[in-house]
């Protein structure tokens, strides 16, 4: 009863967090904190068994939103990014109860006896976090940019909202400090999984690795294309969610095709 419980408690607290910070309080006083902590406990409680790590689906979107929101709380201390957690902070609330309540049966177990695993496993989490809040970022950005073109059809609430984020030019910059770092990150989560793989096929890794590199690829052309030809905007949105579809789809939609499909696991 005290996964479910943390879940459950997390999740509360993250909507609370959203609604303070709607209602301009300052939500990174203490609510989000203690979000933070009760989903941590719950993850810790989920994945740690012993010197092997039991990750599934579930536990995995729990931890990569986690590490969003973490992402986020830090970045609102050096800007004015705390009203996308109205956006971000139920999502994760939610990832946090379907964590906690989803059955782990049937997960394959991962050693951590191995520092190198250890590493990849924190370098993989934290690209994934910088990655999921380049997204939330992006659509924000996307969200913005509608509004200005439809000043007239803007609805009190939206404009509130809009209101309350920081300028475009800086959530455009924000936004490829997010793409900049998840970038570095997912190369070196890439260069370090090599290490681990041995046959892409026995290991049942050949989906997974193909879609990372493709997500690698579109984030890595979209920085060359805003620093060649100076990409913004729409165009650039639309390069961060394609990416980060692809991302999504190498972890989640490999793995339900490993595990659903082939019945296996990835070793």
């Amino acid at each position: 009863m005290v996964l479910p419980s943390l879940g459950i408690l997390a999740a509360g607290v993250y909507v609370l967090a959203a609604w303070r910070i709607w209602r301009q309080e300052r939500a990174s006083g203490w609510v989000l904190p203690v979000a933070l902590l009760l989903q941590a406990a719950a993850l810790a409680l989920q994945i740690f068994h012993g010197s092997v790590l039991r990750l599934g689906a579930a536990e995995a979107v729990s931890l990569f939103a986690w590490q969003s929101a973490l992402t986020l709380w830090l970045f609102s201390f050096r800007e004015r990014l705390e009203m996308l957690g109205v956006l971000l902070y139920p999502i994760v609330g939610l990832c946090a109860l379907f964590g906690a309540l989803a059955s782990n049966a049937g997960t394959g177990t991962i050693p951590i006896d191995d520092w190198r695993i250890q590493l990849h496993i924190v370098i993989s989490t934290l690209a994934t976090g910088f990655l999921t809040l380049a997204c939330i970022q992006a659509l924000a950005l996307a969200f913005v940019e509608e509004l200005l073109r439809r000043t007239r059809a803007t609805t009190r609430p939206a404009l509130a909202f809009s209101l309350r984020l920081p300028p475009l030019q800086t959530m455009e910059r924000l936004l490829f400090q997010m793409v900049i770092a998840g970038f570095f990150l997912l190369s070196l989560t890439l260069l370090s999984g090599l290490l681990f793989v041995h046959n892409l096929f026995a290991q049942h890794l050949a989906q997974k690795t193909v879609l990372s590199f493709l997500a690698w690829a579109m984030f890595g052309l979209l920085l060359w294309g805003r620093h060649r030809y100076g990409w913004r905007g729409r165009t650039a949105v639309r390069w961060v969610l394609l990416g980060y579809v692809l991302l999504v789809a190498a972890y989640f939609g490999s793995k339900m095709l490993v595990e659903t499909v082939m019945g296996t696991h990835w070793t």
